[in-house]
């Protein structure tokens, strides 16, 4: 039997944290080629055993909506090419691939649709973490999205574009892990208490997102960057997602390689992520890391590309036109 195996995208959201499950506001996201690969074959890998971590509590769901599957999951190897709990959504490309890659497996012959999956991925984790659905989207239909959040499922998909190939992504990680279950319990709490400074960073953060969606449907790098520091002021400023040691980061990347980096994600910590020129973008991440080396050791800096999504079926884009992604 030759094994299953789904490679899943992570994710950068360049403006809009919280607006996709906030509702009422526009966030932008980016899948990236940092990619988690889920394989399905004979024998449990070291430390992935058919019944420990999320494969076991992914093949409950499945089982439950799946006849005939059997009561224990097949043996998984999970590999991830992105840093863990930075912000850039490794877990959700971990359960999307998981989710993929067992129903592939055990259904042999027969498909799973990508709208399918990205639903019910959707559905794993609000139970768990009761947030939105802007990675689910990102890291199935890959490329950048602009998204029309919702208070409760998935968020609307208002457009599609492909990522330039002239431009790279930065990817600097704290080295710090955030707590994204903490952060989405004090945001609701925000919600209901109709906290003026979640209803200030709800503007400031959707005007930014039609900028950075702008800039990248001109291709204009250098108003890119201005609207995705301005979406990093509005999560510093109005929610307080920042910290001492990310505001340093960002300072020493403006100072050493004149590149703007913006938090992607909430909850504490995680990995800020920049946009510069491709053939740029060797020399930008070398004086950045030598500088960090210096004064942060404990960061690091990837290079990466935007990534296509695993979705195979055409969807439809907001107003009734379809498209491929």
């Amino acid at each position: 039997m030759h094994p299953i195996r789904a490679a899943v995208p992570c994710r950068a959201c360049l403006s809009g944290e919280d607006l996709d499950w906030l509702g009422g506001g526009r966030s932008v996201s980016l899948a990236l080629g940092l990619m988690t690969t889920v394989e399905v074959g004979p024998g449990p890998a070291p430390g992935e055993g058919a019944d420990g971590g999320w494969q076991r509590e992914v093949w409950a769901f499945l089982r439950a909506r799946l006849p005939g599957l059997a009561p224990r999951p097949p043996a998984v190897t999970v590999r991830s090419e992105a840093p863990a709990a930075s912000g850039l959504s490794s877990s959700t490309a971990r359960i999307v691939a998981l989710f993929r890659a067992l129903a592939d497996a055990s259904l042999r012959g027969r498909r799973v649709s990508d709208a399918v999956i990205t639903q019910w991925a959707y559905e794993f984790e609000f139970a768990v973490f009761n947030g939105g659905g802007m990675d689910h989207l990102a890291v199935v239909e890959g490329g950048a999205l602009l998204l029309d959040g919702r208070e409760r499922g998935l968020p609307a998909v208002r457009d599609r574009l492909a990522f330039p190939e002239q431009w790279r992504v930065v990817v600097v990680d704290s080295g710090t892990r955030k707590d994204t279950g903490h952060h989405i319990r004090d945001v609701r709490a925000q919600l209901a208490a109709g906290d003026p400074a979640l209803a200030a960073y709800r503007s400031a953060a959707d005007e930014a997102s039609g900028r950075v969606w702008e800039a990248l449907r001109c291709r204009d790098l250098a108003a890119l960057g201005a609207a995705m520091a301005d979406a990093h002021g509005a999560m510093r400023d109005h929610q307080r997602m920042s910290t001492p040691l990310l505001e340093e980061l960002r300072t020493v990347a403006l100072r050493s390689a004149g590149l703007p980096l913006k938090l992607s994600g909430a909850g504490g910590g995680g990995a800020l992520v920049g946009i510069c020129a491709a053939d740029e973008a060797a020399g930008t991440a070398e004086r950045l890391a030598r500088a960090l080396r210096v004064s942060q050791p404990g960061a690091r800096v990837v290079l990466t590309t935007a990534a296509p999504g695993v979705r195979r079926e055409p969807v439809p884009v907001a107003g009734g036109q379809r498209k491929g992604s």
